[in-house]
């Protein structure tokens, strides 16, 4: 009896390989060995005829043919992982749920609901990226995301997890009571703006403003740019310029008056987070006992 060849073998390595960019990182995600994940993609390119990785001493990179298979093959195996998973959490769900989030996220929607999730589901496993930069998910390897509604792609199924969130042009009343009050976007010409850089295009947030029902944004004179909401804040906190915020983030600060609000009645309302993944995933026992649980917790602050 003839046997065909495994059609997978070495697939996953070479997966592993060409999201990590190294064979050790890879060998390590699989619980192998670099030198078994070394031989599994050398494997996969004799039997495709063709190199997948330009290899250096420090690192690999994917070669035209591996980029293309990367591209095509990852889906397919999120969704064969999707199946496995599916199946195995028959009576529980199980398995390891990927999740990319918005540092506004964690207090927000991670901290209350991780912990419920795990004490519901004790056989999911979590694994939380922090990063406020937009993600592939499919390319990452992630089963879902949490981001504000208005970045979300629109081939995604998207749920509701927070209420619309409200602008602010937020100071402590330090920077305050030096400066004084801007009373219309256009004052902000003699303050100090602490302003965001988007970690994924690099290009600096434009503040947006509404008058009169039409929106308008302004590029507020600043010396200190950051790529993180935290820091923002903390910079706003320490009196250090004016920062632009969703007030969901800075709710505490408001409350106990760290943090003043100006400028209220020229700020929109946008779309609040929202989970977001593909469609073909919203099958996966774990991803809908997140969604269920998530809802229950969050409808319950």
């Amino acid at each position: 009896m003839n046997l065909r060849p495994d059609p997978f073998y070495g697939l996953s390595a070479f997966l592993a390989a060409a999201e990590a960019g190294s064979f050790t990182a890879a060998a390590a995600r699989l619980g192998v060995s670099p030198a078994a994940v070394s031989q599994a993609v050398k494997a996969l390119e004799a039997k495709l005829g063709t190199p997948l990785f330009i290899r250096t001493t420090r690192r690999v990179g994917l070669t035209e043919a591996g980029a293309a298979l990367q591209a095509r093959a990852t889906p397919a195996a999120m969704e064969i992982v999707a199946a496995v998973e599916a199946a195995a959490a028959a009576h529980e769900p199980s398995g390891l749920l990927r999740l990319t989030v918005p540092r506004m996220a964690v207090p927000l929607v991670v901290e209350p609901v991780v912990p419920a999730l795990r004490r519901a589901y004790p056989k999911i496993a979590i694994e939380v990226a922090v990063e406020d930069a937009t993600v592939n998910l499919p390319e990452r390897g992630f089963d879902a995301g949490i981001r504000i509604g208005e970045y979300i792609e629109r081939d995604m199924v998207a749920v509701r997890l927070t209420r619309d969130i409200a602008w602010s042009v937020v100071a402590s009343p330090a920077y305050l009571a030096v400066h004084g009050r801007p009373e219309t976007p256009e004052d902000l010409t003699d303050h100090e703006a602490i302003r965001y850089r988007f970690p994924s295009s690099g290009a600096v947030y434009r503040w947006e403003f509404e008058r009169d029902g039409r929106s308008f944004s302004l590029d507020p004179p600043g010396s200190l740019i950051v790529n993180d909401g935290a820091l923002l804040v903390s910079w706003a906190r320490a009196g250090l310029g004016l920062a632009y915020v969703a007030d969901i983030a800075v709710d505490g600060e408001l409350a106990d008056g760290h943090l003043v609000r100006v400028l209220q009645g020229f700020l929109p309302t946008t779309p609040g987070l929202f989970l977001y993944f593909p469609r073909r995933a919203q099958a996966q026992p774990k991803l809908r006992a997140f969604i269920d649980l998530a809802r229950q917790v969050l409808r319950a602050r």
